[in-house]
Order: C-alpha cells, then sequence, then structure tokens
C-alpha cells in the first residue's frame, strides 16, 4: 500500500486528508501536536479501514520536531509515497501589533518547516517517484500580512519544484483554497457570514481535498478547488495591489 505523511493531520483539511486517503487504503503517518487528537484519529481509522497508522506528535516551530519528521521521511526502509503539508495557524492581520515572537514561529511552521520537510521528501523520492502537496491559500495571489507572503512563498516554490523534478518523478502541487469550512476558521472565531464574507464564498473540507488529490495526481503545480476562486485569481493579477489589499483586510483565508 502506499504511504501518505500528513503534517496537521488531527483536525480540518488535515484529518480529512486523512480520511480520504484512508478509504482509497493508504497507510498514514500522522503528525501534530496534539497527542490525544491524534491517538483517537489513528484508532478510528484502523478500526474503519484496516490501515497501517503511525502517530508522530511534533510542534513545527521546533527544529528538533521538524528533524524527527525529516528523519521519518528519509526513512528508505518505510518510504513515504506522498507528503502533505497542512500544518498550521492564523494570526492577526496587523503585523506591527503582533509579538514578533509568534510572527517567528508562524514563519517557521508555514515556510521553514514544509521546506525541511519537501527537502528530505524530494531527496527520498527521485527516481522511485512521489508527490507532495503544500496546502496553501488564494491568499497567496493577495497582498495581506505574513500569512499571504508565506503562502507566496510556497505557490512559488511549488512551481518551480514541480517543473524541477517532475523528470525525477517527482510532483508538487501548491492546493489554495478560500475560505474553508474547518477548525482553522473557528479557531479565530470565524464562520459564514462573518467578517464580511457572505456563505457562498465558503468551500467544503471534502471537495477542497478531493479536487487536490485529484490535481496532484495529474501533475498540476497549482490546485485552486473552486471555480468562484479561480476567477478571483485571475481578477486579482489585473487589478492594482493596493485595491486588492483593501478588500482582504474582510476576511482571513
Amino acid at each position: 500500500m502506499p504511504t501518505a505523511l500528513i503534517t496537521g493531520a488531527s483536525a480540518g483539511l488535515g484529518a480529512e486528508f486523512a480520511h480520504q486517503l484512508a478509504g482509497r487504503g493508504a497507510d498514514l503517518v500522522l503528525v501534530a501536536r496534539g497527542a490525544d487528537a491524534l491517538a483517537e484519529l489513528a484508532s478510528e481509522l484502523r478500526e474503519s479501514h484496516g490501515i497501517a497508522v503511525e502517530v508522530i506528535t511534533a510542534d513545527l516551530s521546533r527544529e528538533a520536531d521538524v528533524d524527527r519528521v525529516a528523519a521519518r521521511i528519509s526513512d528508505a526502509d518505510h518510504p513515504v509515497d506522498l507528503l502533505i503539508n497542512n500544518a498550521g495557524f492564523g494570526l492577526p492581520l496587523q503585523f506591527a501589533d503582533n509579538d514578533i515572537d509568534d510572527e517567528v514561529r508562524h514563519l517557521r511552521v508555514h515556510v521553514e518547516a514544509p521546506m525541511r520537510l519537501m527537502h528530505a521528501a524530494i531527496r527520498a523520492m527521485r527516481g522511485r517517484g512521489g508527490r507532495i502537496i503544500n496546502v496553501a491559500s488564494v491568499a497567496g495571489f493577495i497582498s495581506r500580512s505574513t500569512y499571504s507572503a508565506c503562502k507566496s512563498w510556497l505557490i512559488g516554490f511549488s512551481r518551480w519544484a514541480n517543473g524541477e523534478y517532475s523528470r525525477d518523478g517527482v510532483s508538487v502541487t501548491a492546493l489554495c483554497p478560500g475560505f474553508t469550512h474547518t477548525s482553522f476558521h473557528a479557531r479565530m472565531g470565524l464562520a459564514a457570514g462573518k467578517e464580511g464574507v457572505p456563505g457562498p464564498m465558503w468551500l467544503n473540507a471534502e471537495d477542497v481535498v478531493r479536487e487536490g488529490l485529484r490535481d496532484a495526481a495529474r501533475g498540476r503545480s497549482v490546485s485552486i478547488p473552486s471555480l468562484r476562486y479561480k476567477v478571483i485569481v485571475a481578477a486579482s493579477r489585473l487589478l492594482p495591489s493596493s485595491l486588492t489589499a483593501g478588500v482582504a483586510r474582510r476576511g482571513r483565508v
């Protein structure tokens, strides 16, 4: 069976990736900070799908924990066929008012950790093949604080890496959803209709994950899992950044 390693696997899109991949018969390596939530999810998936599930409790803002996850990816005796960089968290949009240590931790989780894990995965997958999905955001196409900047980096690097390493059988896809019904937004007190974001702009996690897996299988470097968000991204390229940044203040994607 193929094996997928998912960071931020205990909730939100990470848990949805775990459920859908388990349903397809994939074995899993689940990574997150919460040991109890991971253990509960792993037990549920083993019982429901009869798959092998490993658990790694790790805080990806800590270098030692990232190194442990990278070592698992590099284990040639137990290869990982699909890496899903999903771990992340949000901060208020007012950069100058945020604690700088929180911003540094945010950067480590959203940029440094995925970069380190991609490095380990590409080195291990070259020649035998494999896939990487980096969960980014449509925010990466819009100028808006450090979250947008982190996701923009992830999109740009995924595009380059997909072209560079496809010749070695490795695909890299940046999955860019918009507002999605998950605990990510709930933890920030957001829901459909709040912060000026109308209900139709919200996506279902099941659809986001399903289309992301489909686009990764097709070798696409960027996956935007919604026609309406495809239109928004296309329009953002034609509008001045000052205008898109003003609109973006209304919500967090």
